[in-house]
């Protein structure tokens, strides 16, 4: 046989297998090269992705989303302004020249903004404007970083480990450090955490994204050191792995936290917020967090749908109520209404769990008690995609629909309830 021929006799084997590995993998099968990884629907806090975002975890300066909404809200409550100038202490001011870490340079005898902080904090990833701004809102660092931890605590947030503003290590604070701090320590928090961080930021203060969109520009121009400052987020416009609708949110990178990006993209009306922590292919990939966030961000966008429901459609687990003293035994019951529904592609949506909660003001012994009226709300129905188990960030209420009568049942005639009690009686 020519070599031509037997090329022609394995060209169909080799496309078969071609066909198999280039198959996309299951939505149940996707997983992200990360210690953990996470994403959301912004809006309503669904879990659209959970790898290990339950676990505490290094998150370096992906804390400054944290130090920015402390920072948003200080200036929504008028305790400053983004015109307030902002004393460099020495200990910012010294911060700001260590070799090695992501800063700008910050002078004692120059004056800069709350606005001018912000944004060096956000897109160079400042540390010691992060510290400046910590110190001008609670008077020194250690007391901002009990701000966070209550913040934290009233998201209902009680596994993360907080202990500087910046994202640093405890070592960089020398005589600032926080009480009880080794010089090893360093902020902690899990993925889901994170996301519950993020989505409070964009939500209470979406014009943060003005700021964590913006990929270049003049830190301090007013200042005796002005200074070019370029975006860490490489899924911005005009970066290397630039992503149409990113426009935030943080980096953050530290020897124990590895590389992370807490990241966040609206398409088609829809934003979604991702984590990613310790990208474990950084080694070989400079840029892993990008490329693992941009797979977790099309996975979420292109995975996960809302269906409407009609409920009225659906099969009940319990179709009928026995009635008390009424003319017929019995009354079917059916449901009211739409409900949505996230689904994910590979998700049966005719697969429901259906929890029937009674209104026990109007039920006797799980029975309705005659006259019943046609349509008659008699309680509500909680319904949800039965092999979905990511649930919310923070639980809303579940869908429900009303659980209405489909007919009436009037009350029987006086002789004949007398009747059947006195035969109840002698039975």
């Amino acid at each position: 046989m020519s070599i031509k021929k037997k090329i022609l006799a394995l060209l169909p084997i080799v496309l078969a297998f071609s066909f198999i590995f280039a198959t996309p993998a299951h939505a149940d099968d996707f997983s992200v090269e990360a210690n953990a990884g996470y994403a959301i629907d912004a809006e309503s806090g669904k879990i659209l992705f959970n790898q290990n975002g339950d676990t505490p975890l290094g998150i370096a300066s992906v804390t400054k989303i944290l130090s920015a909404y402390l920072v948003l809200e200080a200036v929504k409550n008028n305790q400053i302004t983004w015109e307030t100038p902002v004393p460099i202490s020495t200990y910012a001011a010294n911060l700001s020249t260590v070799a090695g870490l992501s800063n700008v340079p910050l002078n004692t005898t120059d004056t800069y903004t709350v606005k001018d902080l912000f944004d060096g904090m956000l897109i160079e990833s400042g540390n010691a404007c992060a510290v400046a701004l910590a110190e001008l809102i609670s008077g020194n660092e250690p007391q901002f970083v009990n701000q966070m931890r209550e913040r934290l605590t009233t998201w209902g947030i009680t596994d993360a480990k907080i202990v500087t503003a910046s994202g640093l290590p405890v070592s960089f604070s020398g005589d600032n450090r926080y009480p009880g701090t080794a010089d090893d320590d360093e902020n902690l928090m899990s993925a889901r955490d994170v996301a519950i961080v993020a989505q409070k930021l964009v939500t209470d203060y979406p014009e943060v994204l003005q700021t964590t969109s913006i990929t270049e520009m003049t830190f301090g121009a007013n200042t005796s050191t002005p200074t070019a400052i370029e975006t860490w987020n490489e899924l911005l416009p005009g970066q290397d792995h630039y992503m149409e609708g990113v426009d935030g949110l943080k980096t953050g990178t530290t020897d124990l936290a590895g590389a992370c990006f807490a990241g966040t993209i609206t398409r088609d009306g829809r934003r979604v917020i991702t984590v990613i922590l310790n990208a474990t292919n950084e080694e070989n990939d400079s840029s892993a967090r990008f490329v693992e966030t941009a797979k977790l961000m099309n996975y979420a966008l292109d995975n996960w749908r809302i269906e409407t429901i009609d409920t009225s459609q659906m099969s009940l687990p319990e179709n009928s109520l026995n009635v008390i003293d009424g003319k017929a035994k019995e009354v079917n019951l059916t449901l009211s209404g739409q409900v949505q529904l996230w689904v994910r592609n590979d998700m049966d949506i005719n697969d429901l769990t259906i929890n029937m909660n009674y209104d026990n003001e109007k039920l006797t012994n799980q029975s309705l008690t005659a006259p019943v009226s046609k349509d008659e709300t008699i309680g509500t129905a909680e319904i949800s995609l039965a092999q979905d188990t990511l649930g919310y960030l923070v639980e809303p209420e579940t869908p429900t629909a009303e659980i209405l009568t489909t007919q009436a049942v009037a009350k029987e005639n006086i002789f004949i309830l007398t009747w059947n009690k006195i035969l109840a009686f002698f039975k």
